[in-house]
């Protein structure tokens, strides 16, 4: 910077001095320069200030070009070129633009778009509206989720609209104390995943699954037990019989009805002893009652099968279920 001032004070000091010292500085710098450039061939570094003083003063003369000594004259129109379209990018540069979007908003946009896949841009744009959320649709469409296929509705979504009209039913094999084998069939309601029939016997075929179907049926949807009966040629006893060793047989079924037979195993037949069919079915029996109106279940808000009022006032009694195996409370 200070070599600028003192190129600028000697511009300003020739301007009083005479022709003929000017003529004669003007020569002495040019022997100097000529001798520079013999002794020195190298390509001569120069920085932004020198650039733009070779630029500034070809913009007032172009005959300078003829003076230079150390650059070519198309390095310095090349300079004056670069510092125009530099100067007009300037000139030219945004003085305003769009506000930026919160990142609450961006990312309320991208969980409205994955939460609703059959949702557009016009329809979320719409709802945001509706929340007092004023952006554009251009921006709603740039920050949703990108997606590869069309959008579809989720299995979690198709099952809960289709749970009040569907019903599972599945076979288990319970030993007995004997070592016999009986064989349990369970109705289970997917709307409210109440356990609605639970049938035993020791030889199981096709009829004998078609009538406590038929049994079952009071209470349930024409379309749950629809439903049920063409699932009955999947519980033949060839089927039962073989699923206990066939690897890979819990793929064909239901993941519910599969989930309720674990829970019986854990909650009841893991702790007693089957002694005879109708002990296994007083026991089944008995665990219907207490898995229907007292066990609370995670997907129904800690709530039964059948609901449960809440009790705010009175004494705390435990009443026991399948003899002291497990307990419902109730206040009194």
């Amino acid at each position: 910077m200070s070599e600028l001032f003192g190129f600028i004070w000697c511009a300003i000091a020739g301007l009083f001095r005479s022709r003929a010292a000017l003529q004669a500085e003007i020569l002495v710098l040019r022997h100097q320069l000529n001798i520079l450039h013999r002794r020195s061939p190298k390509r001569v570094a120069l920085g932004k200030i020198d650039r733009l003083v070779f630029c500034g003063l070809y913009r007032l003369s172009p005959t300078v070009l003829d003076a230079l000594k150390i650059l070519q004259p198309e390095t310095v129109i090349r300079w004056h070129r670069a510092g125009f379209r530099a100067y007009w990018r300037w000139r030219s540069r945004p003085r305003s633009g769009r506000p930026r979007i919160p990142a609450d908003i961006r990312h309320l946009i991208l969980e409205m778009s994955v939460a609703n896949p059959l949702w557009g841009a016009p329809r979320i744009h719409g709802e945001l509206l509706k929340l007092g959320v004023n952006v554009g649709q251009t921006t709603v469409a740039k920050y949703m989720a990108r997606r590869r296929r069309p959008p579809s509705q989720g299995w979690k979504t198709f099952l809960r609209n289709h749970a009040d009209g569907i019903a599972s039913i599945d076979l288990f094999v319970v030993p007995t104390i004997s070592f016999r084998l009986l064989y349990a069939l369970l109705v289970l309601r997917h709307s409210r995943r109440e356990l609605v029939w639970l049938g035993v016997t020791a030889h199981p075929s096709a009829e004998w699954i078609a009538r406590q179907l038929t049994e079952a049926s009071a209470g349930m949807s024409r379309r749950a037990i629809s439903f049920a009966i063409a699932m009955a040629p999947m519980a033949r006893p060839s089927f039962v019989a073989s699923q206990r060793w066939v690897y890979g047989i819990a793929r064909f079924r239901l993941g519910l009805a599969e989930r309720l037979i674990g829970s019986i195993g854990r909650d009841c037949l893991d702790h007693v002893v089957s002694i005879s069919e109708q002990h296994l079915r007083h026991l089944l029996n008995s665990y219907q009652g207490y898995y229907n109106e007292s066990r609370t279940h995670l997907s129904l808000q800690k709530d039964a099968p059948i609901p449960r009022d809440v009790q705010s006032a009175g004494r705390v009694l435990a009443l026991p279920i399948l003899g002291g195996l497990h307990h419902r409370y109730v206040r009194i």
